[in-house]
């Protein structure tokens, strides 16, 4: 029974589904600069950049940004391993992989 239903109906493929911060695709939040996307997130976010945020977090997002473009379209990135676990993540730093140590 179960073998005939499934032969007769085509099998559906999800659609793409979009990702979405805050109402924002990841597109539009890529062209706004870093102020734009403070007025974004939240308060303890807003709080940590307006303290400041240290070389190493800037480091790390220059190593996830160099794994996704030097992986081949398609196909997953060379992970980025960090002790940072506590790093904000920003648009730039979407679809890469990060591991932590440990």
């Amino acid at each position: 029974l179960l073998l005939e239903m499934s032969a007769t109906q085509p099998v559906k493929k999800k659609p793409f589904k979009k990702t979405l911060y805050r109402g924002f695709e990841i597109d539009q939040l890529l062209e706004k600069n870093t102020e734009e996307i403070l007025k974004i997130m939240n308060s303890r976010q807003r709080r940590r950049y307006a303290h400041g945020i240290s070389n190493k977090y800037e480091r790390l997002v220059k190593k996830i940004q160099a794994s996704v473009k030097a992986t081949p379209y398609g196909e997953k990135p060379k992970p980025v391993k960090t002790h940072l676990r506590n790093c904000i993540i920003t648009p730039e730093m979407v679809g890469g992989v990060v591991e932590c140590y440990g």
